[in-house]
């Protein structure tokens, strides 16, 4: 089973100085590869998950947010195969669990209802999504697929409002805490043939630092904190395939899976 664990906008800049509180994250730097990924397209979410998993650039697959001329852009707006259409034909069981290029989040194989319409903004939704991901992911792991592709998204939603506050670095923990119960708990790893992907679709920083600003400085929610950073996190593990750019990660799963 190859498994891609995405964390929407999980970054380093968290990450490394709080190692010791971060057990999960600490053991996966030990086994697998851990760099960051330098993002040469605009750090947004939708056009850079589209680009992971359908493998085209932002200009080839023309995905630019979640909005289009006034409607929410849906899965059949976006004039691309992904991954997960390619295996499926071929015969591959494939699983995709909350993935964020569109609103609410997509999934595939599956049903599945996304806390807070994809966008969970308080501490309440945070941790249902954290819960529910977590328990589905589970769920999906014992089935055993070819692929299996799962996301987290609150990180983002709590650090554009609390950016270098101490809850930010709370919620890493208790992020940690449920990715080991999925990778370490479920002895993912006994099995030796097992692929991971670790990866966020861009870091973050504090508004007004990123190269390219994404969002106004004020929304319906109240004023931003934080921006999108175009260093995004990645891990493997078992994995040989050179992940460069997001797109990379296509390429990577049907070389590993033998898809045409």
């Amino acid at each position: 089973m190859i498994f891609v664990l995405g964390i929407d906008a999980a970054t380093w800049t968290v990450i490394r100085p709080n190692l010791d509180r971060l057990p999960t994250f600490r053991r996966l730097c030990q086994i697998g590869r851990c760099r960051e990924l330098i993002l040469r397209e605009k750090p947004v979410s939708p056009s850079v998950w589209c680009g992971m998993f359908c493998g085209q650039t932002p200009a080839e697959h023309g995905h630019e947010g979640f909005v289009a001329d006034g409607n929410i852009v849906r899965r059949q707006d976006i004039k691309v195969d992904f991954i997960w259409d390619i295996l499926h034909r071929e015969g591959r069981r494939v699983k995709v669990l909350n993935v964020p290029f569109i609103v609410p989040p997509y999934s595939f194989g599956l049903d599945f209802r996304p806390v807070g319409f994809g966008l969970p903004t308080n501490e309440r939704e945070w941790q249902e999504e954290l819960d529910r991901v977590t328990e589905r992911t589970r769920g999906l792991m014992a089935e055993e697929p070819d692929l299996l592709i799962s996301v987290y998204t609150l990180l983002d939603r709590i650090q554009h409002f609390h950016w270098g506050e101490g809850c930010v670095a709370s919620w890493y923990q208790k992020l940690d805490s449920k990715i080991g119960e999925l990778l370490f708990g479920s002895g993912f790893f006994k099995e030796k043939r097992n692929r991971l992907i670790v990866i966020s679709d861009h870091g973050f920083c504090s508004f007004g630092e990123a190269k390219v600003r994404t969002l106004p400085l004020e929304s319906g929610e109240g004023k931003l904190k934080g921006d999108h950073h175009e260093n995004a996190l990645l891990i493997t593990v078992n994995l040989d395939y050179p992940i460069e750019r997001p797109q990379d990660v296509f390429f990577a799963l049907k070389k590993e899976l033998g898809a045409g």
